[in-house]
C-alpha cells in the first residue's frame, strides 16, 4: 500500500511539476506518459523480485558489485555529463545512473558480511574492517561526481553496522575519523573550489534553448585527473556558503538569479497557505529548476499543503516501521539486515530530499524515492521494495510453520495428559 500510494502521488505531482518539460518538448502528455511507464515497469519488477526466495539474493552480490564497479568507472571517464557531473550512461536511448545500483549492491554486501560474522556476543572484531575494505573504494569513486550519494551510502552502512552489533568502541573511533576526514575535505573544498563558477552556471540557465543546444554540440573539454578530482569543488563550496549565509535579505533585494532553486522552493512553500492550492495549481513549478525531481517535495507542499507534506512523510515512516516488523520475524540474520538496510536507504534519502526542500540542509540533488521523476531511481526503488516483500513473504511462511509446529506439540501434549 505504501508503494501504491507513493506511486499515485508521484504520477499526480510529476504531471503537475513537468510544465517546463511539456513546454520545451511541445507535447503535454509526453513527460507523464514516460514517467507512468517507468512506474509500471518498476511495479512489474517488484512483483518478479518478491517471488524470488531471499536466500538467492546472496548469489547476486558479486555480480551486482562487479557491474556497479565497472559502470561507475565508465561513467567517470566516458559518462554523459548533466549538471556538471558525469553520472549517467546512455544505453539504447535510455539513461542509467550506476550509483543507484551501487546503493543496493553495497547494502546487500554489508548485510551478507554482518550475517556471516555474527557471534553470540555480537559481530566479530574484524567485521567493520571487512565492510570498510569492500565499501570505501565504491564510495570514493561515487563521491567524485556525486558527494551527497556517497555520504548517504556511508551513513546507511554505519547504521547497518550499529544494528548488526558491531562493537560500539569501533564505531566511536570510526565517527572520530569521519569528523576529522570531513574537516579535511571541507578545507580542500574551500581552498580548491571556486564558488564563482556556481553563479555563472546558474546564470547560464537564463539563456535561450538555441544557445544551449549550440553549446551542447561543441566538443567537451577534456579534463586532467587533478581537474577531474576537484572539478565539483566549486559547486559544493557555493552550496555550503549559500546555506550558511544567515543574513536577512528583504524580498525585493533577494537575488533569485543566483539562488534560483532555494528561492523558488521557499516561494512555493510560503504560498501554500497551509491548506495548499490543490494539485495542478502550482505557480513555482514554472520557475523552479528540477521541480519534478530534486524539489518535488516543495511542489507537494505548495499544492497539497501541510497535510500533504505530513502524509508523504508518514508513508516513509510506515515503510521503516513495517520493515522493522518484518526484520523482527526473520529467523536468519541476513534477510533481517537486508530489509533494514534497504528501508534505511530509502527513508534516509527521502528525509534528505525533504530537508533540502524546506531549507534545513544544503542542496544535495537527491531525488525523493518513488515520487520524483527519474528512471534509474524509480526502477531500483521498486526493486528494493520487491526485495523487502520477498523477505516478508519468506518470514511469514517460516512463522506459520513454526506456529503450526508449536500448536501440534501442544495438542500432542494435551493428548498425553488426557491419556494419563
Amino acid at each position: 500500500m505504501v508503494l501504491f500510494l507513493l506511486c499515485t502521488i508521484s504520477i499526480i505531482e510529476v504531471f503537475s511539476a513537468s510544465s517546463m518539460l511539456s513546454y520545451k518538448g511541445g507535447n503535454y502528455w509526453s513527460p507523464i506518459i514516460k514517467h507512468a511507464g517507468t512506474i509500471v515497469f518498476g511495479m512489474v519488477l517488484t512483483v518478479l523480485v518478491l517471488h524470488i526466495d531471499c536466500r538467492y539474493f546472496k548469489l547476486a552480490t558479486i555480480l551486482m558489485l562487479f557491474i556497479s564497479g565497472v559502470t561507475i568507472l565508465y561513467a567517470l571517464v566516458w559518462g554523459k555529463a548533466e549538471n556538471d557531473a558525469s553520472r549517467w550512461i546512455g544505453m539504447a536511448g535510455f539513461q542509467f545512473q550506476p550509483s543507484e545500483m551501487a546503493k543496493g549492491a553495497l547494502v546487500l554486501a554489508t548485510a551478507q558480511i554482518l550475517s556471516a560474522m555474527q557471534t553470540e556476543n555480537g559481530a566479530e572484531e574484524r567485521t567493520m574492517k571487512r565492510i570498510l575494505q569492500l565499501t570505501l573504494p565504491f564510495i570514493f569513486f561515487i563521491a567524485l561526481e556525486n558527494l551527497s550519494t556517497a555520504m548517504l551510502i556511508f551513513m546507511v552502512i554505519c547504521m547497518m553496522m550499529f544494528i548488526g552489533h558491531v562493537p560500539i568502541r569501533q564505531l566511536g573511533k570510526l565517527m572520530g575519523v569521519i569528523m576529522i576526514g570531513a574537516l579535511i575535505i571541507l578545507g580542500l573544498i574551500w581552498v580548491v573550489g571556486d564558488d564563482g563558477e556556481e553563479d555563472s552556471k546558474q546564470k547560464l540557465t537564463e539563456k535561450t534553448t538555441a544557445v544551449t543546444e549550440a553549446n551542447a554540440s561543441e566538443k567537451p573539454k577534456t579534463l586532467s585527473w587533478p581537474e577531474k578530482l576537484f572539478h565539483r569543488a566549486g559547486t559544493w563550496k557555493g552550496r555550503i556558503k549559500s546555506f550558511l549565509d544567515s543574513k536577512e535579505v528583504p524580498p525585493e533585494e533577494y537575488d533569485l538569479a543566483n539562488n534560483l532553486q532555494v528561492g523558488y522552493a521557499n516561494i512555493a512553500i510560503a504560498s501554500s497557505h497551509i491548506v495548499g492550492k490543490m494539485p495542478g495549481n502550482s505557480e513555482a513549478r514554472d520557475y523552479l529548476p528540477q521541480a519534478f525531481s530534486d524539489f518535488i517535495y516543495a511542489i507537494i507542499i505548495e499544492e497539497m499543503g501541510i497535510w500533504g507534506a505530513v502524509i508523504v512523510a508518514m508513508l516513509y515512516i510506515i515503510l521503516l516501521f513495517q520493515s522493522g516488523r518484518i526484520a523482527a520475524r526473520c529467523v536468519n540474520k541476513f534477510p533481517a539486515f537486508l530489509v533494514m538496510g534497504l528501508a534505511l536507504l530509502m527513508v534516509t534519502q527521502a528525509l534528505s530530499n525533504m530537508a533540502v526542500a524546506v531549507g534545513l540542509v544544503p542542496v544535495t540533488g537527491q531525488p525523493l524515492p518513488l515520487v520524483s521523476k527519474g528512471g534509474s531511481s524509480t526502477v531500483f526503488s521498486c526493486i528494493y521494495i520487491g526485495a523487502i516483500l520477498s523477505v516478508s513473504r519468506s518470514a511469514k511462511q517460516i512463522t506459520t510453520v513454526t506456529e503450526n509446529r508449536k500448536r501440534k506439540e501442544e495438542e500432542e501434549g494435551d493428548e498425553k495428559i488426557d491419556g494419563q
